[in-house]
């Protein structure tokens, strides 16, 4: 354990002297470990040193402020020093009457960040693993409360023979809410997608019309944080028109959802907190270690009927909120912990400087890359993300592949890819705690000296 915090320590000190991505790929790292079992087995302290050895050329450094991919956190040191303190106590962390100092922690997380988010404070709220398990238990207790209301018992009688449930949503979703429609067995095909305007947000005349024709109450996912341009939908406009029609609101607010939580910023969400469910990353903006997210239900009623499991070898119930009462595991590692440490220690100024300085971040960066000819910015920047593309003219998407290959090889940054209305971008994603001015300055000038480059390829070929 001495070892593995001394290597731990010693690989985020030097993370911004190493080329971002892995600098060897599958065929190389996989063999090294897929060797056969020995018999007899290696002292613990030599298997660690194997694993370090082994494992750093295929190592992404993911938690440098340098890495602008797949909008993911930088992992914040307070959070990885309290993950490992979780995995030392080894403790399941779904009896509030066995963990109780765990409980403590989840709730105190529950509480601030639905306080920090102005959602409603006796909200219903899951710790999981990851947006789509938080979207997918969030459809589950959707389906439970709309059936309800139907007489239909799901949770006993199954889906076979239920009343039909209508769902809507935007055309330029997410993949996890369709996961999550799946997994909850509403089929991902069957959904009504409604159209969206050139940022992603759904249209209200499109969605006014798709709300007209449902013949019962509906679902509806919204999304706060499109995953190439940052947009939100029209909360204002479209929740109270759901629940006229006697539907649900589910928003999938991954990362978006944060910006509730910054002043200057929260007009751009106005009406989200009228949903009826929220799925919301913690290993996202607040950069927690992976895996965390909250899936928070309004009525936490349904959330429960959906996911408590009972049995006879568990402790009986308490008055107490039970945390495997609001999740889908009976056995899972305390979580939340991580995320505890880091409110702890940023308070409720240092979550909003987070994320206000990261949305300033993605403004300079789009103002920057304007400055240069033949790159274009194809969104309108209201939260974190930046969608650029390469001079469209002849071959715009080869040369914007292009570009991101010379400077995901180069290795000194490492945005990734992405599709906007049929064409590829390079999607940069401005997230990781440690990220300033110095960090996005470095950035252009990668993107600039790829394009040219790419243009001189082109002037030769």
């Amino acid at each position: 354990m001495q070892a593995a915090a001394r290597y731990s320590v010693a690989y985020r000190e030097g993370i911004n002297t190493r080329p971002v991505p892995p600098i060897e790929g599958l065929a190389a790292a996989v063999p090294r470990f897929r060797a056969p079992l020995s018999d007899h087995g290696m002292a613990a302290d030599q298997v660690i040193e194997h694993i370090v050895r082994d494992a750093d050329p295929g190592l992404n450094q993911m938690s440098s402020p340098n890495f602008y991919g797949y909008v993911l956190g930088g992992s914040h040191p307070a959070g990885v020093a309290a993950d490992m303190l979780v995995a030392a106590w080894g403790q399941n962390a779904t009896s509030s009457l066995e963990t109780p100092a765990i409980t403590g922690m989840e709730r105190a997380v529950c509480d601030w960040s639905l306080d920090l988010l102005g959602l409603p404070p006796d909200s219903g709220v899951g710790i999981v693993s990851g947006a789509t398990v938080a979207n997918t238990q969030a459809v589950m207790a959707a389906r439970n409360a709309l059936l309800a209301k139907q007489d239909w018992d799901v949770e006993g009688t199954g889906l076979f023979g239920a009343p039909e449930i209508p769902v809507l949503i935007g055309d330029a979703a997410h993949s996890a809410p369709f996961a999550a429609l799946r997994y909850a067995g509403l089929g991902a095909r069957r959904v009504t997608r409604v159209a969206t305007d050139a940022d992603g947000r759904i249209d209200p005349a499109a969605f006014e019309k798709a709300l007209e024709k449902c013949e019962r109450p509906p679902l509806v996912i919204l999304q706060a944080g499109q995953i190439s341009s940052g947009a939100f939908d029209p909360f204002e406009l479209l929740i109270p028109a759901v629940h006229d029609a006697g539907g649900w609101v589910h928003v999938d607010g991954a990362f978006g959802l944060w910006l509730a939580a910054v002043p200057e910023l929260a007009d751009r969400v106005a009406g989200v907190q009228l949903a009826d469910s929220w799925a919301v990353d913690l290993h996202k903006w607040l950069n927690a270690p992976f895996d965390a997210a909250l899936c928070i239900v309004r009525d936490r009623a349904p959330l429960v009927a959906s996911m408590s499991a009972r049995g006879e070898f568990l402790p009986e119930p308490t008055a107490h909120w039970e945390p495997s009462d609001s999740t889908v595991e009976l056995s899972r590692r305390a979580r939340g912990v991580p995320s505890y440490a880091i409110l702890k220690h940023l308070g409720k100024s240092g979550v909003r400087e987070m994320v206000l300085r990261h949305c300033r971040l993605a403004e300079y960066l789009a103002a920057e890359v304007a400055k240069v000819p033949g790159l274009n910015v194809l969104n309108e920047v209201v939260c974190n993300q930046v969608a650029i593309a390469c001079d469209p003219s002849g071959s715009g998407d080869k040369n914007t592949m292009a570009t991101l290959s010379i400077i995901q090889k180069n290795g000194r940054v490492y945005p990734t890819h992405g599709e906007w209305h049929g064409r590829a971008i390079i999607r940069v994603s401005i997230i990781n705690y440690a990220m300033q001015k110095s960090h996005i300055d470095l950035l252009v000038s990668e993107l600039t000296s790829g394009w040219q480059e790419v243009r001189r390829q082109n002037e030769f070929a």
